[in-house]
């Protein structure tokens, strides 16, 4: 598979009276690359680093400046850019907040960061952010309202703004209606930005889609009439590069399921490797009732469609209301090309329903090898249902539920991680359903005081808690906190949660970034512990990869890989990928 050409990714943070260094082991590098690491011109480590990916530099200032030298063959390489400096633990990335309005009702509003993803838009080596800006005013499908408009930024590491889109008034703000894609489409090296845009959407260089002067708002503040369309932007430039139309069409608004225009606009979107090399644009309209998943890929400019699945065609009725307010993106069938698990159904990377269990629709799934005792993929789901089970643990390949619990209702949130080494592989556990479960579904314990996100912080391979603004450790009788976000707000209202979080710099280890209270910068918070775990860049894993691409997707949902890191884990595999 085709991945990003990714540098070093150095970054030192103050730990105690040192600074924790840590960098990227590429997934093309042979297995016996070492490194060594300078401070300044000095070299720090007695012996090539043959282990993690990190070295805690006792007693050195804080402020020094690193850079870190692959050793191959015993020839050492060219050093790397200069570390980022974490110095209180966290780096700030300015923002430009856009000013507020008022609404066609007379409502005020001001703007909070929202959600963010990462892409190497300049094809320099490193991320840059693409951040969603929404009104204060936005809404949920099922209320009514006008909404301020949707912005999305580009900053650089450094907060420099590359640009902005402003969808325009006929995208209206909300977790359901605006996901958008950051990811290289076409392979040319450098990340595209793709989301879904309407009449009077304006790129970065100020290019207006449509009709400027259109308004298709109702009274309700509803936008229910006029085009939709689909855009691939430029990720340097924010500019138009091809615009197709919206795949499927909203039709008859009350056919999805209501006449007011809560079912017709629910939103999901992803990033798969259907083909095994390329990766293509995944977006979908509808979960509750009618499900249609449209497949595109962009080449040589233009966007052309591989293939629409829609629930409502001939044979493929089993995906009929299956759909999470989320999806993920794995290879559950092992033939080397991706698959989009859409909740209670999977698609098929050639577009055909792989499989459904009919237990419908839910708020959030998790797919990994989640019981590494099995072969291949596991899924951990929980439904609405109440008529459904409450939660249940499936074969990925085939749907197959290997365990499952009693209906509970509307089963709001799971999660499915190697939490705890008390138990092999992964623990199970949900907001309606009272325990934790191990990979039999066997309740082996507390259940954590958190049903939300997930990070690799610490320096075990085990997994921790991410909720709000807080990194725990999980214990049988309670939990350890490992870090508290300082100046910073979480997203999403109730769902808490933060506005990225992966392995986007540095080690293995997940970076965690929260909006700060005032919006004004992304805080990135990355870990002060050692570790012994030697572990390539989880980015360079498909999986992970086009996973940190849809957790801005309605309900965010946090990544996994394609293989199990936790508590007795075996050696990853290497990554069969190629960079361009």
């Amino acid at each position: 598979m085709q991945m990003e050409n990714l540098d070093r990714g150095l970054v030192s943070v103050r730990s105690g009276s040192g600074n924790l260094v840590s960098w990227r082991l590429l997934g093309t590098e042979a297995s016996g690359v070492s490194f060594n690491l300078y401070r300044g011109a000095t070299k720090v480590n007695s012996s090539p680093i043959t282990g993690a990916t990190n070295y805690l530099d006792s007693g050195a200032a804080a402020g020094s400046s690193y850079t870190v030298r692959a050793v191959v063959n015993g020839t050492e390489q060219a050093a790397s850019a200069p570390a980022l400096q974490f110095g209180s633990g966290y780096l700030d990335v300015p923002l430009q907040v856009p000013p507020g309005g008022t609404t066609p009702s007379g409502e005020a509003y001001t703007y909070v960061a929202n959600d963010a993803s990462v892409g190497d838009l300049d094809g320099d080596g490193d991320y840059e952010f693409v951040l969603k800006w929404d009104p204060s005013n936005a809404k949920d499908n099922s209320q009514s309202g006008y909404t301020g408009n949707v912005y999305i930024d580009a900053y650089t590491l450094t907060g420099t703004r590359l640009w902005r889109i402003d969808l325009g008034r006929n995208i209206r703000a909300g977790a359901h209606y605006t996901q958008f894609q950051v990811f290289d489409y076409d392979g040319d090296g450098r990340a595209e930005v793709a989301m879904k845009t309407a009449d009077g959407t304006r790129s970065g260089t100020g290019q207006v889609i449509g009709s400027a002067s259109a308004d298709h708002r109702n009274s309700s503040g509803y936008i229910l009439a006029g085009p939709e369309y689909l855009t691939m932007f430029d990720g340097r430039t924010g500019a138009a590069l091809s615009t197709v139309n919206y795949d499927p069409p909203r039709g008859n608004v009350s056919s999805w399921g209501d006449s007011y225009g809560n079912r017709v606009d629910r939103f999901l979107a992803g990033t798969a490797y259907l083909d095994g090399q390329r990766p293509s644009l995944i977006m979908a309209r509808g979960y509750y009732t009618r499900a249609v998943i449209a497949a595109w890929d962009f080449r040589n400019g233009t966007l052309t469609k591989r293939w629409t699945f829609d629930s409502n065609a001939s044979g493929n009725s089993a995906a009929y209301g299956q759909g999470n307010h989320s999806l993920s993106v794995a290879d559950v069938d092992g033939d080397g090309r991706q698959e989009i698990v859409y909740g209670a159904a999977t698609i098929d990377d050639n577009g055909r329903l792989l499989w459904s269990t009919g237990h419908g629709h839910g708020d959030a799934g998790h797919v990994g090898d989640l019981d590494p005792s099995r072969p291949g993929l596991e899924y951990f789901k929980v439904s609405e249902d109440s008529r459904k089970p409450g939660s249940w643990f499936a074969d990925a390949r085939t749907g197959q539920v290997l365990w499952s619990t009693a209906p509970a209702g509307d089963n709001g949130r799971g999660v499915s991680a190697d939490i705890w080494a008390g138990s092999p592989g992964a623990e199970s556990w949900s907001s309606a359903v009272g325990g934790l479960a191990n990979t039999r579904g066997q309740n082996v314990g507390r259940k954590p005081s958190s049903t939300n996100f997930l990070a690799w912080w610490d320096g075990d391979p085990v997994r921790e808690l991410l909720d709000g603004t807080r990194v725990d450790k999980y214990g049988t009788s309670g939990e350890t906190r490992l870090l508290s976000g300082s100046g910073v707000a979480s997203n999403n209202g109730t769902k808490s949660t933060p506005a990225l979080s992966g392995d986007i710099l540095g080690d293995w280890r997940e970076e965690v970034v929260w909006r700060t209270s005032d919006n004004r910068a992304l805080r990135i918070y990355s870990t002060p512990s050692q570790t012994s775990t030697r572990i390539y860049t989880l980015m360079h894993d498909a999986q992970y990869r086009t996973a940190i691409a849809w957790q801005n997707t309605a309900y965010n949902q946090p990544p996994h890989p394609s293989f199990f890191i936790g508590d007795g884990m075996s050696t990853p595999p290497t990554p069969n990928i190629y960079l361009r």
